[in-house]
Parts: structure tokens; C-alpha cells; sequence
């Protein structure tokens, strides 16, 4: 048998507040709603085109805790985790449904401070303020640095890359 991978990164912007439940057995889980959002320029009209894709994502235990208590609708996040398929008859029809999410094993929260530092009421909040969270629930978001550049070739290195045959 083939070896499989099931593994999905995605980065977009929730569309509602993390809905929160909890398992009889006390674990916490959060069904977040993901926009992921595509542009592209039409070949025809040569105008820019944006497709939007929503995603169901399921989360977990402290990262799902998290999640609850820092984001809310509108935040851009980045997912990783796999993809499930939930299947199930429907009571009222009889018909069998089924619906593709994915269950996140890592959310990091993608927000600049500064937009951090409002409420939802657009009220500034101290400058202090931050998320604040376990490190192994969430990560910062990575700093761009700018990959060291190269030297030139010199000249005489060029023309012998003509001779090559490939």
C-alpha cells in the first residue's frame, strides 16, 4: 500500500466568533468559520477577480481555550491540521450527508499589535495589551528577514553556461 499524507495549511479570516462547546468529559472544542480568499486576473476582461472559499475548522483542548478567548470574527489566523469527513443521515430526509472540515492542530494568531490594542467597540485598549498565551498553544507570527543576497557570477562564468547542452 502507497503511503498517504493528509496534511492542510491554510490562512484566512474567520468569519464569525469561535463558537465554544465542551465534551462531556471536560475537553474544550472550538468550530471556527475560515475565509480563504483567491485572486486571480481573468483572461478575458483582464480584470482582477477574488474567489472565497469558506472552511470549517474544528479545535481542540488549549489551543481551542485560546482560541476562544483571543479571537474573533475578522481576525486573519493560519490553520494547520488535516482534513476530516463527517457523514450522517439526515432525520428529516433520510438522505446520507456528509461535510469536509478540517481538525487544527496548530492555530497562530496573525494579528499586527496595533489592532490588538482595540475592543470591539473600537475603544483603545492598554498599550500593554497583548495576547498572552502558552507557548505551546500558540506561536508568534514569524518576522519576515531578508534572505542574504548572493555576489554576482563574474562574467567568464556566464559563457561557459552557453556550452552546456542542457
Amino acid at each position: 500500500m502507497a503511503a498517504t499524507l493528509n496534511k492542510v495549511f491554510l490562512m484566512g479570516n474567520l468569519t464569525r466568533d469561535p463558537e465554544m462547546k465542551q465534551t462531556p468529559s471536560g475537553e474544550c472544542v472550538a468550530e471556527l468559520g475560515l475565509a480563504v480568499s483567491e485572486q486571480f486576473r481573468s483572461r478575458t476582461t483582464n480584470e482582477t477577480r477574488e474567489v472565497v472559499t469558506f472552511v470549517d475548522v474544528t479545535v481542540w483542548g488549549k489551543v481551542a481555550e485560546n482560541c476562544g478567548q483571543y479571537l474573533q470574527k475578522g481576525r486573519p489566523i493560519f490553520v494547520e491540521g488535516r482534513l476530516v469527513l463527517d457523514t450522517w443521515e439526515d432525520k428529516t430526509t433520510g438522505q446520507k450527508r456528509s461535510r469536509l472540515r478540517v481538525r487544527a492542530d496548530r492555530v497562530q494568531f496573525l494579528y499586527s499589535p496595533e489592532k490588538s490594542r482595540r475592543d470591539t467597540n473600537g475603544a483603545a485598549m492598554g498599550s500593554d495589551w497583548a495576547p498572552a498565551a502558552p507557548e505551546t498553544a500558540l506561536q508568534p507570527p514569524r518576522q519576515a528577514h531578508a534572505a542574504p543576497v548572493a555576489p554576482a557570477a563574474p562574467a567568464a562564468a556566464a559563457a561557459d553556461d552557453e556550452d552546456l547542452p542542457f
